[in-house]
């Protein structure tokens, strides 16, 4: 494909994405009610119709047929009302509608995959018309009804509204833009008749449209007033006019006029210019008209960017923030008395601040789109389990950045599935002899909490048997001291074991060991951590603490001998002095320190490093509290150096070959010196300090 048309399968992609979700949601809210409003069947007919449309355009055949089916299927619907429907045929439409965005989910990853399309529908459309039969022959009503409302009406040619479209030169498709321009009208509630009036189904009126324009018929003045508001946000739209004539014939004698004197608006939501050949009722100020500039407006304040584009922008932007600084931090003008270059350094940080700020948050995107598909996982497996369940969910407007959230959906599906499998009972009567509801519940939250977020995702179940943990870690080898010494946390901490897995039996959703290790490392790729709480008889609880965004963070600036390290600012609790006689020395000659009532152990980073350096007196240092998840602990360092903001740089994908990963260091940044500074990941120093993983 040409850059044109790529950006046009992209659009659709995007669009049909996003319509699916919707459709989505609209399902599984009203298989809960076990019935569609009358809001729902027209909302459900009009995304059919969109993708009816937007699949004929892109030449999508299976995808345009399944579409047009459902959307006479609804079109039935919507004339009968569910009413008419026998109550024990809502559970079959609801398996249908189902099976139908499983079918178009399946299409649209094989167009994102180039991969060819469907080319057997036969038995699906079977069954789609099977159940209109069991409607009582709603097929034939919708198969009439269709033409009904594409036929051109005998008398709309002599009402005298009609508007006369030209498409752009060269644009391709114009019967398929017709078409969709009709849409737009119908969706805005104007449902117009049109000449050609075949543009959806013949490829040959496209050449007539190029010819002799596109005529629509409106049945009011104030119809044709709304459709112009319509047809100037409209794309690939060269010019259009008013045929005030009342005789006004078929396109044949409705010459176009030439193009530079009529309107060429395709944004601009402003009146026409005078020279425009408009009908005087266009000009008026009603309500419709400020109705349609307001939606005209609205559709305008809104657009899709590639994400290729923002990571460049996020870029180009810790770039200015480097450069900023090594700029403002230039050892030429260290000492110097420089009144107005400081002033204009301060002004530039505070517009470098907002910059990244922005950048950062049009990278920002709620977390609902996840959220929302875990309600379909829950559904499906209600069904196929024959568990009784629901899911809640909570905070789902919390935003993330976009990268984070792609990273999420994984871990978030594979713990709700474990839930739904072995989290929550097998029996009713279980649930209903330990006092709970006969239906379980499965809480999806997230929530704010300054530089990360939090989300949980907690069951209502049985919650986990440390004692058959304990004896499948036995049974797996994963023991390294006596059972009696491990805690209830360390033992959970064992379900995150790759190849671990507490069923007894393989089935469709677990039991393979694959699982909860994909959360732990998809979760900790991007910086973040995974714990688990679990009480028997009540349920538990999976909490991921996440980032809010991985290009730019707040560090503080530390140093160890000739080595200059940054921890993120939300790792740390405190920094703080000590005396030789308040470090506690354990049998293994480990240090730890007394805070608040807790002991901590100490991480002397110059010798995890093995690092060449004159602090190596407790007192002569400063000790920096830090935590991640679960985990606390102390880092013993030579001075602080700082706060900064940084830019997070990844490390050379080669190093991967030195484990320097799992030795606490989880990637690098440019100072405004243009020296590097190696920045910490606090869980897994922590580890490498453990075992003893040091670099040489």
């Amino acid at each position: 494909m040409d850059n044109g048309n790529d950006n046009i399968l992209e659009m659709y992609l995007y669009e049909t994405n996003t319509l699916l979700e919707q459709l989505d949601g609209i399902l599984l809210n009203s298989e809960q009610a076990n019935t569609f409003t009358e809001d729902d069947v027209n909302e459900i007919f009009r995304i059919m119709h969109t993708l009816k449309g937007s699949s004929a355009m892109m030449e999508f055949q299976a995808l345009t047929t399944i579409a047009h089916r459902i959307e006479d299927l609804f079109f039935v619907i919507r004339e009968h009302s569910m009413d008419a429907i026998p109550e024990d045929l809502h559970h079959e439409l609801f398996n249908l509608m189902f099976l139908s965005t499983d079918f178009f989910r399946s299409e649209v990853k094989k167009i994102e995959n180039s991969e060819p399309l469907s080319d057997d529908i036969d038995t699906f459309l079977s069954d789609i018309n099977s159940f209109m039969q069991k409607i009582n022959g709603g097929g034939n009503a919708a198969a009439q009804a269709a033409p009904a409302k594409a036929a051109p009406a005998a008398s709309a040619s002599s009402t005298g509204h009609i508007l006369h479209v030209f498409f752009d030169e060269g644009c391709g498709m114009e019967n398929l833009r017709a078409f969709m321009l009709v849409t737009s009208l119908s969706e805005a509630g104007l449902d117009p008749t049109y000449e050609p009036s075949d543009v959806d189904s013949n490829p040959d009126s496209a050449s007539i449209i190029v010819d002799k324009g596109f005529l629509l018929h409106f049945t009011s003045s104030e119809a044709l007033q709304a459709a112009i508001e319509v047809v100037k946000g409209a794309s690939n739209i060269q010019t259009y006019e008013v045929l005030a004539d009342t005789d006004a014939e078929a396109p044949e004698s409705a010459a176009p006029a030439p193009a530079p004197a009529l309107n060429t608006v395709k944004e601009d939501p402003v009146p026409a210019p005078a020279d425009t050949p408009v009908h005087p009722a266009v000009s008026g100020g009603t309500p419709t008209n400020a109705g349609a500039n307001r939606t005209a407006a609205s559709k305008q304040s809104l657009i899709s960017v590639n994400l290729s584009k923002l990571d460049s922008l996020m870029a180009i932007v810790g770039e200015i923030v480097i450069t900023e600084s090594m700029v403002t931090s230039s050892p030429d003008i260290r000492g110097l008395k420089l009144d107005n270059f400081t002033k204009s350094a301060r002004q530039l940080r505070k517009l470098t601040d907002e910059l990244q700020d922005i950048s950062m948050s049009i990278r920002m995107v709620p977390v609902s789109g996840t959220f929302q598909k875990m309600k379909r996982i829950v559904r499906d497996m209600s069904q196929k389990l024959g568990k009784k369940a629901r899911l809640v969910i909570e905070g789902e407007d919390t935003e993330v950045d976009k990268s984070i959230v792609d990273s999420i959906g994984d871990p978030i599906m594979h713990i709700v599935r474990n839930s739904m499998d072995h989290g929550l009972e097998e029996n009713v009567e279980d649930r209903i002899a330990a006092g709970k509801d006969p239906q379980g519940t499965i809480t999806l939250s997230a929530a704010h909490t300054g530089s990360e977020v939090i989300i949980t995702i907690q069951d209502d179940g049985q919650g986990v048997n440390p004692e058959g943990v304990l004896a499948k870690a036995r049974k797996n080898g994963l023991l390294t001291k006596p059972e009696s010494e491990y805690t209830h946390k360390e033992i959970l901490a064992f379900l995150m074991a790759p190849g671990f897995s507490t069923n007894k039996e393989v089935t469709e959703y677990s039991g393979r060991g694959v699982g909860m290790d994909v959360v732990k490392a998809n979760v900790e790729s991007v910086g973040g951590t995974v714990s688990i709480s679990s009480e028997i008889g009540k349920g538990m609880c999976v909490t991921l603490k996440i980032p809010l965004t991985l290009a730019i963070v707040d560090g503080m600036e530390l140093s160890v001998g000739k080595s200059i390290f940054t921890i993120p600012i939300h790792n740390i609790r405190q920094s703080f002095k000590v005396s030789e006689g308040e470090v506690i020395h354990d049998a293994n000659h480990g240090e730890m320190i007394n805070r608040m009532g807790s002991f901590y152990p100490i991480v002397r980073i110059h010798d995890l490093y093995q690092i060449d350096t004159e602090i190596t007196n407790i007192e002569d240092g400063i000790l920096v509290w830090v935590d991640s998840g679960e985990l606390s602990y102390c880092l013993f360092v030579d001075e602080l150096l700082g706060e900064q903001q940084v830019v997070v740089k990844p490390l050379p994908s080669y190093l991967n070959n030195f484990n320097i990963k799992n030795s606490g260091i989880t990637g690098c940044t440019i100072m405004g010196d243009g020296n590097i500074s190696i920045i910490l990941d606090v869980a897994n120093l922590y580890m490498a300090a453990q075992n003893g993983n040091m670099l040489h």
